[in-house]
Formats: structure tokens, C-alpha cells, sequence
């Protein structure tokens, strides 16, 4: 379910930002990461974007592309915002990390097997 409660926005490591520089692609993209490993509220805004599939622009850490790898290998996922909170899960632990996760890689790891 979609968070309707924005008042993380306000806290985010992002939030005096400009826009531009977190709607990038390729390796710009690393940069604007790494502002995302220093946020305080970075799972709150992973949630809302996967629960809002955004497409653009990166979200919690992760590219489009990385959140689109989720998405697609958990289809039945409802309340993204519970699902980041578990704690038994090792590809949970790895996205709550202060680094970039390795989501496509272990996607295709898991395919394979």
C-alpha cells in the first residue's frame, strides 16, 4: 500500500537537493547514491517508490533498474514499508546497508539457481 505520509520527505539526506541531480543516468548515477547511504530515511523513501513504481531517478539508493529487479522477483509484495522491515531476510539486510546493494546481481544468482 502506497504511504500517504510524506513527512519523511522533509528529513531526507536530498531534501535541499536539486532535483536534476538525483533524475540521472549511468554513471552519474553512482554519485547520487552515495547521498542516499548517508539518509536517515532512505528505507521510507525505497518503500514509497516501489510501492508508487517510480520509474525514474534514484529512490532509497537504488536506479529504476534495481527497483524494477525487485518488483518483478517479488510480485506479491503489497506493503513494501513492512517488507523492508523484516528482519529475516538477507537481501533486506544487504538494501539496508550503508553501500550500494548488489540487487541485480543477486536477482540473476537466484534465477540461475
Amino acid at each position: 500500500m502506497f504511504d500517504e505520509d510524506q513527512t519523511w520527505a522533509s528529513r531526507a539526506a536530498c531534501a535541499g537537493t536539486e532535483p536534476d541531480a538525483l533524475f540521472v543516468r549511468g554513471a552519474a548515477q553512482r554519485q547520487a547514491r552515495q547521498l542516499c547511504f548517508t539518509c536517515p530515511v532512505r528505507m521510507e523513501c525505497l518503500a514509497d517508490a516501489l510501492s508508487s513504481n517510480a520509474s525514474f531517478g534514484v529512490w532509497g539508493g537504488l536506479t529504476e533498474r534495481e527497483r524494477r529487479a525487485l518488483v518483478r522477483r517479488y510480485p506479491e509484495v503489497d506493503d513494501w514499508q513492512a517488507w523492508l522491515h523484516r528482519e529475516d531476510d538477507e537481501l533486506i539486510a544487504e538494501l539496508r546497508a550503508q553501500r550500494a546493494p548488489r540487487i541485480i546481481a543477486r536477482m540473476r544468482a537466484a534465477q540461475s539457481a
